[in-house]
């Protein structure tokens, strides 16, 4: 029974949910922008098969919310990410004590309820092509299973993309 539980806590956590947030250029104007390429000097700090992954899948994305893949773009898509280990949260205590006539004593183990798991931080900011200024960041944060298959993998990216870009352009309906 406990090698259910542990399998079914390993499985959630592994499929955590990606946490977004977004900040904006207030006095941007998003309607005027219609189409969108990446970074000629991406550097996104995923490995080439993952980032391919990612790119892949904001592209539909993007594309599905009426934007255009264009060598002369309105907007520039710069992509960048970390890597980082969660610190353990917390622990519990187990004690155990005893007395015997004056003498008295006890042992407390601290057991961590919460292993330090890699969280992965992807910034996506989309900069003005002609002005070079940036309009539009999201952070996503989210749990990194570095022993994920390439489906799985596949399937995070898509995953992110969509939570990323509910929120891009601002001031639209989700």
């Amino acid at each position: 029974m406990r090698k259910r539980y542990l399998l079914f806590l390993i499985i959630l956590v592994g499929c955590g949910p990606v946490k977004v947030q977004y900040d904006y250029d207030s006095q941007a104007q998003f309607a005027n922008y219609s189409s969108f390429n990446f970074a000629s000097n991406l550097n996104t700090g995923l490995g080439d098969l993952d980032q391919r992954r990612l790119l892949e899948s904001v592209n539909q994305v993007l594309q599905a919310r009426g934007f255009t893949l264009s060598e002369d773009p309105d907007l520039i898509l710069d992509v960048y990410s970390n890597i980082y280990q969660d610190p353990n949260q917390g622990s519990v205590g187990f004690g155990v004590g005893g007395t015997g006539g004056d003498v008295a004593g006890g042992v407390s183990v601290g057991v961590p309820i919460n292993m330090g798991q890699l969280q992965r931080e992807i910034i996506f900011e989309m900069i003005d092509a002609r002005q070079g200024r940036t309009l539009w960041q999201a952070v996503s944060t989210d749990a990194f299973n570095e022993g994920s298959s390439p489906e799985k993998r596949k399937e995070r990216f898509r995953v992110i993309a969509t939570k990323v870009f509910e929120g891009f352009p601002p001031g639209l309906p989700e």
